[in-house]
């Protein structure tokens, strides 16, 4: 899918650290199993803990992205942006019909295959779980 706002990536022209991420819900109330539906796939420059890199990002921010994919309704595009204190949202600027929603304490977390991280949305707060970390 084409937009203009999301010019196709050239992963020769991005550092070496970046990573396309995916999360999925993992088990809460009303999911006992976890929803691998109910996922976003992050496009990212880690440092060497796996921490998202505030400093690469800021560089390249127009490559750092967000898919919000859910199993009924179309995919959300978006951009991974920093908010005020260093928090991470996710801001979904091509349609505009879905709210931004924010990482919880993302500048904190670690992404690496089966740890956990939440994401703040409309309805409150999900944990999700680190499934993939793939280098572009």
């Amino acid at each position: 899918m084409n937009h203009p706002a999301f010019p196709p990536l050239r992963n020769t022209a991005l550092p070496h650290t970046f990573r396309q991420i995916r999360i999925e819900r993992a088990r809460e109330h009303g999911h006992p199993e976890g929803d691998s539906r109910t996922a976003y796939i992050l496009i990212a420059p880690l440092d060497d803990e796996g921490r998202i890199d505030a400093t690469v990002w800021a560089a390249h921010k127009e490559a750092c992205r967000v898919v919000r994919k859910r199993a009924d309704g179309d995919d959300s595009l978006g951009h991974l942006v920093r908010g005020p204190g260093g928090h991470w949202r996710f801001h979904y600027d091509v349609s505009g019909k879905t709210a931004d929603e924010s990482g919880h304490h993302f500048e904190n977390e670690r992404f690496e295959l089966g740890e956990y991280v939440s994401v703040r949305e409309a309805d409150g707060p999900h944990a999700y779980r680190v499934v993939a970390v793939n280098a572009l």
